[in-house]
């Protein structure tokens, strides 16, 4: 049986009883508030590793190990591996047991694991995200999924058409209970939609803009030197230009987030031609777009965007991992993550988040996963509301020498991963910068002019 077949089976095994093809209504329910504030979930990087399994032979615990050994690995997983099913299950269990309750949800994509190209195909990628698909709408038949594609949601891995293809229309129909046949028809050309989420308690009208931003991710080698893969920043524009004439507040959600990244110097997730871009085309509409949300780096980190003058115009959101895989020969990783915002329906400001997480080491002991609640930003760190002025005062005490906010802010970055972990110096200026800055002048000026 070739390696395909091999991920074929072992997917369908872990979830194939679910039949991804069964038409569930997903009609917006479960509202929840606590005055004016309403809540979503967000999840993210899956990474399901369906050959994961206990054995006495460490380097073969997991495919997504790539040989090496596995640290400790338990029923719910190993930081050198990616997720089990059975931590993706704990996952959703959980948030669909807790008393929090969610008006919707977004899902920031990555559904395969970590594995050499050789060791998937199309198929094989097509299976796992329609499986997930599938697991996520029998925990949640009656609630509103906004999904966006990962960099792993395709074979080969990273590279994303800008046309038609298997994996695109797959997704389509894995999708559809979710989307409208306006979305469906561009997730179906460019792997991006924008979608109109209509809240029961207010007349005021949010539009889901899900990004590709797989096109503009550096490795992605079939959109070197394009202007606009796929036509979507000239849609992008169009849909938010139509957004603003109609009075709609819009969410941004994608995979690889914009702006530089918190733990690389230097370096953004996407060409930088292409981060300039949508940087640009965010000022200009940062009146009605009242948040963004991304995945991809598998830590806990927050942006916020200034204009041109250096006013704080948006808030922007990098939700942690589910899967803790850290690879080698990385030191740090991060435990298991899932996050519940809180927003003002009448505006769809972002007020607050509740940030979950699974301590990895402790479920395996005790064989049984015992997720938590993590932090609550605005108690943590003592601000009103996680508007983009609240953030960039926060911002300006992560800067002050020895900040116990910034250490916490770090603890969080890796998910509880170790606390004894220290970010100073060169470490914290490539945060603190990373999260102030996003175009290239002031990221470069903050990291070279000695701003911190």
């Amino acid at each position: 049986m070739g390696v395909d077949c091999v991920w074929s089976f072992l997917l369908l095994i872990y979830c194939g009883w679910f039949n991804y093809y069964s038409p569930v209504s997903a009609v917006p329910m479960h509202r929840a508030s606590e005055g004016s504030v309403e809540q979503f979930w967000q999840l993210s990087d899956l990474h399901l590793d369906a050959t994961y399994h206990l054995t006495d032979d460490h380097t073969k615990v997991c495919a997504s190990s790539k040989g090496w050994n596995a640290s400790k690995p338990g029923i719910y997983g190993d930081f050198m591996c990616d997720s089990p099913y059975q931590l993706i299950l704990s996952a959703l269990n959980y948030m669909k047991q807790t008393e929090q309750q969610a008006s919707f949800m977004i899902w920031t994509g990555d559904s395969p694991p970590h594995v050499p190209e050789n060791e998937l195909s199309t198929e094989a990628v097509i299976n796992c995200i329609g499986n997930l698909t599938s697991t996520i709408l029998n925990f949640f038949p009656d609630i509103q999924v906004f999904p966006s594609l990962g960099n792993h949601d395709y074979w080969p891995q990273d590279q994303l058409p800008v046309s038609v293809n298997e994996v695109y229309s797959a997704v389509a129909k894995f999708w559809k209970p979710w989307l409208t046949d306006e979305a469906i028809s561009t997730l179906k050309k460019g792997g991006f939609y924008s979608q109109l989420y209509k809240s029961q308690t207010t007349q005021q009208s949010l539009r889901v803009i899900s990004l590709n931003t797989n096109l503009y991710y550096s490795p992605n080698h079939l959109t070197v030197n394009m202007t606009d893969p796929a036509s979507q920043f000239e849609w992008l524009e169009h849909t938010l230009e139509s957004s603003f004439q109609k009075n709609e507040k819009v969410y941004i959600i994608a995979h690889v987030p914009i702006g530089y990244l918190p733990y690389a110097r230097n370096t953004t997730a996407m060409r930088k031609f292409y981060n300039e871009r949508l940087v640009m085309l965010f000022r200009k509409y940062s009146s009605i777009i009242a948040g963004q949300f991304y995945g991809h780096t598998h830590r806990d980190s927050l942006m916020v965007l200034l204009d041109e003058k250096g006013i704080p115009v948006n808030s922007l959101f990098v939700a942690p991992a589910v899967t803790p895989i850290k690879g080698f020969p990385s030191l740090d990783s991060n435990n298991p993550g899932i996050r519940l915002y809180q927003y003002d329906p009448t505006d769809y400001s972002v007020k607050d988040l509740r940030q979950y997480f699974l301590n990895l080491t402790e479920a395996n002991i005790e064989k049984k996963p015992i997720w938590k609640l993590e932090y609550i930003m605005t108690n943590t760190y003592s601000i009103q509301n996680l508007q983009p002025e609240s953030l960039y005062g926060l911002v300006k005490q992560f800067r002050e020498q020895h900040s116990k906010q910034f250490q916490n802010y770090y603890k969080h970055f890796l998910v509880s991963y170790d606390s004894s972990y220290v970010c100073e110096g060169h470490c914290k200026t490539t945060h603190v910068c990373a999260i102030q800055y996003l175009d290239e002048a002031s990221y470069t000026d903050c990291i070279t002019g000695g701003v911190l």
